[in-house]
């Protein structure tokens, strides 16, 4: 990923050799914020270095190529219809960034619909078709439910980390890297933010990591599909015979379900499908996931709320905030003084209290905001 400051690394020596036409760039956000009505209110004092810096990525802009791609995933249902951000509603958003120095951002499945990764709660989303996801009760109790969860996984995983970061990932990290956003937690399982370059906080959990519930013995979710290959070879190799990829539903004439898991027939699972245990102590492997019914460990859950705790600003991106581990977030920070805001197509269910609620998609409303103008850098 290239920025136009791709050398920044938060120090204001190195910033005052990098940034060009301040002057230009503060008059002409004097001239944007002029035009904006509302005012998103900080209750805290903030403090700014005196420079501003243009926050220009390759790529960012929504190309012909992206639009056919949403486009595309707007036709299958996977990404609800969205009207473009208001004119206004980007001014705003933009003076929020603006105006923040201790910004913390919560990304959820929103912005991955964007990738081509379904979501749970949209209008054409999994809960709309009676889907149920794996309680964490079901997992551990029944080698049934474990088995039906390994073998539609197992043969979801290519389609599933074929998805590419989006327009949304890609922004965030590039605020990141300037500097404009200071801490980061994330819903989402599908580690695309790191891919773009972030390093959130994982609040549920990622399938990419696959631990044991007896001694907490861990692999990459990689070593694990090779364990399943090999102890169901010819299973496994009809399932990578299928020709299949991020934008077919082929596989078995299923769809691809939030988690990475695709919708198999019993009679493809249900004899004769082995499942690996611990290597070390023989116990049952899950995904190092928050299942439905479980709990966010209390150390991640700690960490997350002290950062929403010192935030100024807490900006929601792409979640209905419905799970109460993301909800307590937004109200902690709104509880306690800072500026928030939500963007995400549809309603949420801090909509009540929140003052910027903007309804469009992550990936057009930042590159809108990234395309205004200089963003002020926050002082350490």
């Amino acid at each position: 990923m290239a920025l136009a400051m791709s050398t920044f690394r938060g120090s204001r020596e190195l910033m005052g050799t990098l940034l060009t036409d301040s002057i230009q760039s503060i008059s002409r956000n004097r001239k944007i914020l002029s035009r904006v009505r509302r005012v998103v209110p900080f209750q805290r004092s903030v403090k700014f270095v005196q420079t501003t810096c243009r926050i220009a990525v390759p790529g960012i802009s929504l190309e012909s190529e992206e639009k056919r791609h949403l486009n595309f995933l707007e036709d299958k249902q996977i990404l609800p219809y969205s009207d473009p951000p208001r004119a206004e509603d980007v001014d705003l958003l933009y003076q929020f960034f603006d105006r923040s120095s201790k910004l913390v951002v919560l990304t959820g499945a929103g912005i991955s619909t964007e990738s081509g990764i379904p979501d749970y709660r949209s209008p054409n989303g999994a809960y709309s078709t009676g889907f149920k996801p794996i309680t964490h009760q079901q997992f551990m109790r029944s080698a049934r439910a474990r088995r039906r969860y390994w073998t539609r996984s197992y043969a979801g995983w290519r389609r599933f980390t074929a998805a590419q970061p989006g327009t949304g990932h890609i922004a965030v990290a590039s605020l990141e890297k300037a500097s404009r956003i200071n801490f980061m937690i994330t819903q989402n399982v599908d580690r695309l933010h790191h891919r773009a370059g972030s390093n959130p906080l994982e609040l549920h959990g990622t399938v990419y990591i696959v631990a044991c519930t007896d001694c907490g013995f861990s692999l990459p979710r990689n070593s694990f599909q090779d364990q399943v290959k090999a102890l169901n070879p010819k299973w496994a190799e009809a399932i990578e015979s299928l020709d299949y990829d991020s934008r077919s539903d082929k596989s078995f004439g299923m769809k691809q379900r939030p988690d990475g898991d695709i919708e198999i027939d019993e009679k493809f699972w249900e004899e004769e499908f082995y499942i690996p245990n611990c290597e070390r102590c023989d116990g049952i492997l899950k995904p190092d996931v928050v299942f439905f019914g479980d709990n966010v460990p209390k150390d991640r859950a700690v960490r997350a709320m002290e950062a929403v705790k010192g935030c100024d600003a807490f900006l929601v991106l792409g979640s209905s905030l419905m799970t109460m581990s993301a909800f307590r977030l937004v109200r902690a920070a709104y509880e306690a003084g800072a500026a928030t805001a939500i963007v995400n197509v549809g309603v949420t269910r801090a909509d009540d209290f929140v003052p910027l609620k903007i309804n469009a998609r992550i990936g057009e409303t930042l590159s809108r905001v990234l395309g205004i103008g200089s963003l002020s850098v926050p002082s350490a």
